[in-house]
């Protein structure tokens, strides 16, 4: 059997204008595809190493900018333009509308709660009492391995190990705060080194698996809903009556009845979110600030809360326990990604809160805009009108 030809790779030389332009002929070879537009970029390949393999250029996604949202939170305080990469045609206007609203109202506020990443290994043993004695053991030498974990970060504290036992299996939560990273790779290494010292040290022989899951990466989860991964952060507003009839042509009672519909809707479903669409903004805020985006998996999670008020405003809070995401590290650094972090006064270390808060109230503005849409009657008519690419 014929072996198909291996992409072109060069140890040395990888990450030039040079390699990448031999895997697109390659490609052009075998496929004939030009690849004319994903060659055309300003980006200079070398700053590439960490972030991707097979470099051929580039895809090119759409960059609009959104608000500006007025934001009083603990860290991101002031007015914001939101730049949210998307193909989705009347998206960034619909967000500008619901953060025109917020910001009529007097702001938003916005409060990070607390932040954890983690990583779960699993042991496994003879029986279940050598795996709750191993628990024992574990709770009392936590200082120590503590120590060895963050023996491998400069920045990763260990804050705390749950345990759940199964069967004869005992599956750990190791949870960190990682500063401004997001972290995942960080807690992985030290979890390692944590799992090799507890292997070394414990009487009883073990094995282990390094995630038995429960860690949760990249995957929804309700533990997640409960004891937060990432970042718990919450966006609050009081829309007031007149203003939300002003631009959005509905009142506040009628948006209430709708939340009230909405919420039994999702809990039939098993929604993992019971607002009208939190990926929507937090994926297009990711794509344009370097973020890795399938931890849109987890992030989008979470509760729209409502309260009609005794005269006639209604309070709006947006509560997500699981926005993972970074300022400093991964794919925030490269050029244009620092650029749209740039914008938002994001980029570098101490800033993750600032964006998280940011985040939320993204997603806050995008919730207003679409669930008034669809009490007023808008939503499929605007889309018929703005958002088809007929070409």
């Amino acid at each position: 059997m014929k072996v198909a030809d291996r992409i072109p790779r060069n140890g040395k030389t990888n990450y030039t204008h040079e390699m990448a332009k031999k895997r697109r002929d390659f490609l052009t070879e075998k496929t004939g595809e030009a690849l004319e537009h994903t060659g055309q970029f300003s980006i200079d390949p070398a700053c590439l190493p960490g972030n991707i393999e097979n470099f051929i250029g580039v895809v090119q996604m759409p960059l609009g900018v959104a608000g500006p949202i007025t934001i009083n939170g603990e860290h991101a305080q002031g007015d914001f333009y939101i730049p949210l990469a998307t193909t989705e045609g009347t998206l960034v206007a619909s967000y500008s509308r619901g953060m025109r609203v917020i910001s009529e109202s007097g702001g938003c506020k916005t409060t990070v709660v607390e932040q954890y990443m983690q990583r779960a290994p699993a042991f496994i043993f003879n029986d279940a009492q050598e795996a709750r004695a191993f628990g024992d053991w574990v709770k009392a030498n936590f200082d120590t391995i503590r120590e060895v974990a963050e023996s491998t970060t400069s920045i990763g504290k260990l804050v705390n190990i749950q345990q759940w036992s199964v069967a004869k299996m005992r599956y750990l939560r190791f949870n960190y705060t990682t500063g401004d990273a997001a972290g995942q790779n960080m807690v992985g290494k030290a979890t390692l080194a944590a799992c090799e010292w507890i292997i070394a040290n414990y009487q009883t022989p073990t094995r282990y698996l390094l995630s038995g899951n429960m860690d949760t990466d990249k995957k929804h989860s309700h533990l997640n809903m409960l004891g937060s991964r990432g970042k718990r952060v919450i966006a609050e507003v009081v829309i007031k009556r007149d203003i939300l009839m002003r631009y959005m042509h509905t009142d506040t009672v009628a948006m209430a009845r709708a939340c009230v519909m909405a919420n039994t809707g999702a809990m039939m479903a098993g929604a993992a979110y019971n607002g009208p669409h939190s990926a929507n903004g937090i994926a297009s805020l990711f794509i344009a600030t370097g973020q890795d985006e399938a931890n849109v998996v987890e992030s989008h999670a979470g509760i729209l809360s409502h309260e009609l008020l005794d005269n006639g405003d209604l309070y709006l809070a947006v509560t997500l326990p699981s926005l993972i995401c970074a300022t400093y590290g991964g794919g925030t650094g490269l050029p244009t990604q620092k650029e749209c972090l740039n914008l938002l006064g994001c980029y570098g270390k101490g800033k993750a809160n600032k964006f998280a808060e940011i985040v939320a109230a993204t997603v806050l503005a995008g919730d207003i805009s679409l669930g008034c849409a669809v009490i007023a009657g808008d939503w499929v008519t605007s889309h018929d009108k703005y958002g088809r690419n007929r070409d």
